[in-house]
């Protein structure tokens, strides 16, 4: 929750967040929490796109696939990265792709499986390693 919180109300970065989150979430404040949780509305995935439980616990989910796995031709929208490196994150960042960007297979190279993607207005292509840090719902 943190995480959501310093990106949505306090101008991080995604690439920003983690570290300063972790010292936060070393506060052992009952009240903060539920607090933090209710002025966030109850969130239920964080700013890289993992589930957030809720206090039973339970963490909403939805079928995703790596963005390799994505047919040609078919649009899906990235929900979340499996590589949450600062360095991955400012990465997508400059392609401006990001959570809820809508992602298009154009082509898939024979040779090295880099894609051409149309990720929201931007024409780009993508290395394999990068489609398979990047999921998306179909």
């Amino acid at each position: 929750m943190w995480e959501s919180f310093l990106v949505s109300h306090l101008n991080f970065n995604w690439d920003e967040v983690h570290q300063v989150a972790e010292q936060l979430e070393h506060i052992q404040s009952e009240k903060l929490t539920n607090e933090l949780e209710r002025f966030l509305d109850y969130p239920t995935h964080d700013p890289h796109g993992d589930p957030i439980p809720n206090r039973a616990l339970f963490m909403k989910s939805y079928n995703k696939i790596l963005l390799t796995e994505l047919p040609l031709n078919k649009e899906g929208v990235c929900v979340g990265v499996k590589d949450n490196s600062p360095d991955f994150l400012r990465y997508l960042d400059r392609r401006q792709i990001g959570i809820g960007t809508p992602i298009l297979i154009l082509h898939r190279e024979d040779f090295d499986q880099s894609l051409h993607i149309q990720a929201g207005n931007s024409t780009l292509m993508i290395t394999q390693k990068t489609a398979e840090n990047i999921y998306i719902k179909p």
